[in-house]
């Protein structure tokens, strides 16, 4: 794994072919302050539909495949600090927060594997709809 620190793995509304108004204007601004890497996978992890979005959830089962885009960030630390109050995250308190940014391993489409932040959420999906085959 490669530049800890400096990539994000997106798999909703963030991702770069993603249709539709919410998260228009984010989604925008990070494609402005990144470059795109293509798709990449993340395994042990499932996306639950929540509505408008879909949250990831890691289950630690290397069976299971989150399907996204990986980007590499220009300035991490200024992107993800809007991305993080984009996402609710409450500094210092995970209790008040839907969402953990993590550092985690994905997969590129060519097969490199590098470190990449990703926003897991930290909700109940026990009554949430599995988003069929990790796709969104």
């Amino acid at each position: 794994m490669e530049n800890q620190g400096r990539h994000l793995f997106v798999y909703g509304t963030l991702m770069p072919g993603a249709a539709g108004a919410l998260g228009h204007a984010q989604r925008a601004r990070l494609m402005r302050e990144s470059r795109c890497l293509g798709p990449a996978t993340m395994t042990g992890a499932r996306l639950y539909d929540l509505g408008r979005y879909p949250g990831l959830v890691e289950t630690g089962d290397p069976g299971d495949v989150a399907h996204g885009e990986a980007v590499a960030l220009v300035n991490p630390s200024r992107t993800l600090s809007w991305l993080d109050a984009y996402e609710d995250i409450v500094p210092g308190d995970p209790n008040r927060s839907d969402y953990a940014r993590l550092e985690r391993s994905v997969r590129l489409e060519a097969g490199d594997m590098l470190s990449a932040w990703v926003y897991v959420f930290l909700g109940d999906v026990s009554r949430r709809r599995l988003i069929p085959a990790g796709r969104w």
